[in-house]
């Protein structure tokens, strides 16, 4: 709680992963006569959790044109008398691009105009290349932060994260959960303490091998001629296209069938033409899997 400035442990309610917060705020302030925004794209369960509970929701769209950058005059149209949750996630996953802070605060006062919370992803916040804007939930009480163990930190494993919010959310959220999965799991919540109480020196070594993965990604993205990219403004993932166009289904299909090399398809993230490219791992691993899908392009489009 010490990092969200104005806030205390009242306003922190912790999740099994970010995906259960997405899951309770969702469900605690999106009813069915209710609507919402979701930037897309960005983490699945942001849109998969309205459509499984059938509730109305409108696709905020990242575009290629404005290097996958929030349209605040996009998002202003989208908003209906009924709107009371707009979801954002930045840094985005998995374009790498970053919200600015005069951009974060319009959607703030955007949501706050409509009666709305603004809720951010912040996951991979860590990861930002240059200073990042301010936690989101620090701004204002419609704003909800949401953030995770699971990126920034390696640990998916052990399902911790965490909701900062207004009062009333928090215990929303805490509800949510009795009904759901109670509480964490006791070892997963003594990593993450152990992790977040080391967090700067831990951080300062993690930053160097995103750098350090980021350039090698960068000089390889420069020396082919099959795919183009919108940079990342942060780590550690970026989504390169087809120069020709097309699906990324193909090459996904070969990477892991012939070069056991792992990618995500656009089409598996709405996204077509399209594939998600996480440069997170070990450089050794890195440079090889980067070698296997310079073999799979040149197999499948010469």
């Amino acid at each position: 709680a010490k990092q969200y400035s104005g806030k205390s442990m009242e306003n922190v309610a912790v999740t099994t992963g970010a995906s259960e917060g997405n899951f309770a705020v969702i469900g605690h302030l999106v009813g069915s006569r209710d609507h919402l925004i979701v930037e897309h794209p960005t983490y699945p369960s942001l849109y998969q959790i309205p459509r499984s509970l059938e509730r109305d929701h409108s696709l905020f769209k990242l575009t290629w044109k404005n290097q996958f950058r929030p349209d605040m005059d996009e998002l202003r149209k989208l908003v209906k008398k009924n709107t009371k949750l707009i979801t954002l996630t930045h840094p985005n996953n998995p374009t790498g691009s970053v919200i600015t802070h005069d951009e974060l605060k319009e959607a703030i006062e955007i949501a706050e105009s409509a009666g709305a919370y603004l809720m951010v992803d912040e996951t991979y916040r860590d990861m930002i290349f240059d200073k990042p804007p301010p936690l989101a939930a620090t701004l204002s009480p419609n704003a909800i932060s949401l953030t995770s163990m699971s990126k920034t930190w390696g640990l998916p494993g052990i399902r911790i994260g965490w909701v900062v919010a207004d009062t009333p959310i928090v215990e929303a959220i805490r509800a949510v959960r009795e009904q759901v999965t109670i509480c964490n799991s006791s070892i997963g919540e003594a990593i993450a303490k152990s992790v977040l109480e080391k967090k700067d020196s831990l951080l300062s070594g993690l930053r160097r091998s995103m750098f350090s993965n980021y350039s090698i990604v960068k000089d390889w993205m420069e020396n082919q001629s099959w795919l183009e990219w919108i940079e990342p403004k942060s780590g550690v993932v970026c989504a390169p296209r087809l120069k020709r166009g097309g699906s990324t289904d193909e090459l996904c299909q070969l990477l892991v069938t012939k070069y056991r090399t792992f990618t995500v398809p656009g089409s598996r993230m709405e996204l077509d033409g399209h594939f998600r490219l996480g440069f997170g791992g070990e450089q050794e691993e890195l440079v090889k899997g980067l070698d296997q899908l310079n073999l799979a392009l040149k197999e499948i489009h010469g």
